[in-house]
């Protein structure tokens, strides 16, 4: 497995500081990321999906906790928006330019904006896909923010 994505590339060109870990990507799991987490010994709270959906047509990120599921309601509020939906696998892949189950919020094809889960936030590293499957980056909660220009905002139901 290549650890060179479009995803370390980004964070390497922006200087931050991250660790890359390579597990078994199971493509028949209930949950990918509640899969990397066993598979990496590390709390569900602390591994971040990548979600990929549309507020008001829109396309935007939704980063937040393996365990939990995001609130269509609260990520259309976070940007201002009336209705917010999951977008099509298929779509998602054409727009981020990563395959699902390796979709990454760091390097994509399209950049657009990207919110993530303040709950997430709150130990002193979290993990996020690094843009192939079986690739998680380990990084800073306020490097993560930083580097994707993120916005901070409550997304779980």
């Amino acid at each position: 497995m290549s650890k060179s994505t479009r995803a370390t590339e980004t964070l390497a060109k922006l200087g931050a500081k991250f660790i890359l870990h390579t597990y078994d990507y199971d493509p028949d799991a209930d949950s990918i990321g509640l899969q990397a987490a066993e598979a990496l010994g590390v709390a569900p709270k602390r591994m971040l999906k990548t979600l990929m959906a549309e507020v008001d047509g829109k396309p935007v990120c939704a980063v937040v906790p393996s365990d939990r599921e995001v609130s269509m309601k609260k990520l259309a509020a976070a940007f201002g928006g009336k209705g917010a939906k999951m977008m099509r696998p298929a779509d998602a892949e054409r727009l981020t330019g990563y395959h699902v189950g390796g979709i990454s919020p760091f390097g994509q094809k399209k950049r657009v904006p990207i919110a993530i889960e303040q709950a997430a936030l709150g130990g002193t590293t979290v993990f996020v896909n690094g843009g192939q499957r079986g690739l998680q980056i380990e990084l800073g909660p306020d490097d993560a923010v930083k580097a994707l220009g993120a916005i901070v905002r409550p997304l779980v139901a």
